[in-house]
């Protein structure tokens, strides 16, 4: 049972998923504009060529764009576990927020816990694993730094959505940054970006956001690889 209001704003901004891809990865953003009106109009305008599946605004709002089945125009220039056309194994979910350019504060609970209803229904349908609900940010590490270090990403992966890392004994130890690269690359990261570990950074530990390793970080990557049995 849906608890938070849904609205119908439909996109012409899609298309096909090319080769009939499977969806596998669920993107989220911030929209990055100075008010949820802009950002509705850009990706509803066909001269944007810009789109997402659904828009979640600060009330709780949800604005559904395009249809699961299609392919929206969100992730851009994008891979993951080295694979490109992200959007054709993708669902894309804008969340309101002006972003690092205009004014980023944190979601508001009631925007997280709508994000969290609609996530939920999103990964059950289509079977996406905790690994793959993602940020902008860790598929495009080159461009974009959203939904950025004050999404409560931990607090969607108490709910089972995503994964937050939990470090032990077994994950100390020294490393390289050889290591580190290849850990990046295992996980999904692109290990030839160099701002790659600062994404990680910023999805999974957003206390240190320097873009170089430290203990704590790998600490939290080799941990999620331990989860993922990808170690």
């Amino acid at each position: 049972m849906n608890s938070f209001r849904r609205i119908d704003r439909s996109s012409p901004n899609h298309g096909p998923r090319a080769n009939g891809g499977r969806v596998e990865l669920l993107i989220l953003h911030y929209t990055g504009m100075p008010t949820a009106a802009h950002a509705l109009d850009r990706l509803c305008d066909p001269a944007a060529q810009v789109s997402a599946h659904y828009t979640v605004d600060e009330d709780g709002t949800i604005y559904a764009h395009v249809p699961e089945d299609r392919r929206a125009w969100h992730a851009g220039r994008a891979s993951w576990r080295g694979a490109e056309d992200v959007n054709s194994r993708s669902i894309g979910v804008e969340i309101v927020n002006p972003g690092h350019e205009f004014g980023y504060r944190p979601f508001p609970p009631v925007q997280m816990a709508a994000v969290a209803e609609l996530c939920r229904g999103i990964v059950e349908r289509h079977g996406i694993a905790p690994a793959d609900v993602l940020g902008h940010s860790d598929v495009a590490p080159a461009r974009k730094e959203d939904p950025g270090e004050l999404f409560d990403w931990p607090g969607l992966a108490a709910q089972g959505i995503g994964l937050w890392p939990m470090p032990s004994q077994a994950d100390d130890g020294p490393y390289t940054d050889a290591e580190v690269a290849a850990l990046l690359g295992r996980y999904g990261y692109d290990p030839t970006e160099p701002r790659s570990l600062l994404a990680f950074q910023r999805h999974f530990h957003p206390a240190r956001l320097t873009g170089t390793p430290d203990p704590e970080t790998v600490r939290r990557l080799r941990a999620l690889l331990r989860l993922t049995g990808r170690r």
